[in-house]
C-alpha cells in the first residue's frame, strides 16, 4: 500500500491514494464483482489487459487515478479518475468514478469525492472539476449534488456507451480562490 495522499481527521473511514500496478488483483476482483452495478453507466477494467491499458492512460500527464480506500482495512472501495486535465488558463479536469458493489450506500464515495476535490483544488491547483452523468443515473447525480456540484445543462449524444450515443448532464464544481492564476 502506498501512503495516503489525502485524508481528514473528520472522516477517518477513508483516504485516497494513487492506483499502482500492485493493486491489480484486488482491483480486478472488485470490478468483476461489480459489473452488474456499473452496467450500463460505465465499463471499468475487468481483465488484465484492460487494467494494463488503464495504467498506461494514468501514466500520462493529463490523467490521474485515485483509489478510495477504507481506513481500517486498506481495502479498495472505489475509484475517482481525473481525466483530460488541462493546465494553462483552463485549470480543469473531468471526473470519472465508480464504487465497488460491496460498498454502495455506505458514504465512501461522498467522502472520497470530497477528498479528491480538495486534492485537485489545493494540491493540483485546478480551478474547475466537471462530471458528466447520464440523466437516469440517480445515484451518481445525488453524489455530485451532495458534494456541491452545480448542474450546467445537458450535453446531447455526449459519450458512446453500451452501444449508443448517450446524453449526459454536465455538473461542475469551481474553486473560488481569490488570486488563482493560470500555471
Amino acid at each position: 500500500m502506498s501512503e495516503p495522499i489525502s485524508q481528514t481527521a473528520a472522516e477517518p473511514r477513508v483516504y485516497i491514494r494513487p492506483l499502482m500496478s500492485a493493486d491489480r488483483t484486488e482491483f480486478l476482483d472488485l470490478m468483476q464483482r461489480s459489473v452488474e452495478l456499473h452496467h450500463p453507466w460505465i465499463s471499468p477494467p475487468t481483465t488484465g489487459p484492460m487494467f494494463d491499458s488503464y495504467l498506461r492512460r494514468l501514466s500520462r500527464d493529463d490523467h490521474t487515478g485515485l483509489l478510495i480506500c477504507e481506513r481500517l482495512s486498506d481495502a479498495i472501495v472505489g475509484v475517482i479518475n481525473l481525466n483530460n486535465i488541462v493546465r494553462g488558463s483552463f485549470l480543469s479536469a473531468s471526473l470519472g468514478y465508480y464504487v465497488g458493489a460491496p460498498y454502495t450506500g455506505l458514504g465512501y464515495m461522498t467522502h472520497g469525492l470530497e477528498l479528491v476535490c480538495r486534492h485537485a483544488f489545493e494540491r493540483m491547483g485546478l480551478h474547475r472539476l466537471e462530471a458528466n452523468i447520464q440523466p437516469d443515473n440517480d445515484r451518481s447525480l445525488e453524489l455530485v449534488r451532495r458534494c456541491g456540484f452545480e448542474n450546467e445543462g445537458l450535453s446531447r449524444d455526449f459519450l458512446y456507451i453500451a452501444g449508443a450515443w448517450r446524453d449526459h448532464e454536465r455538473w461542475s464544481r469551481v474553486h473560488d480562490r481569490r488570486g488563482l492564476r493560470p500555471q
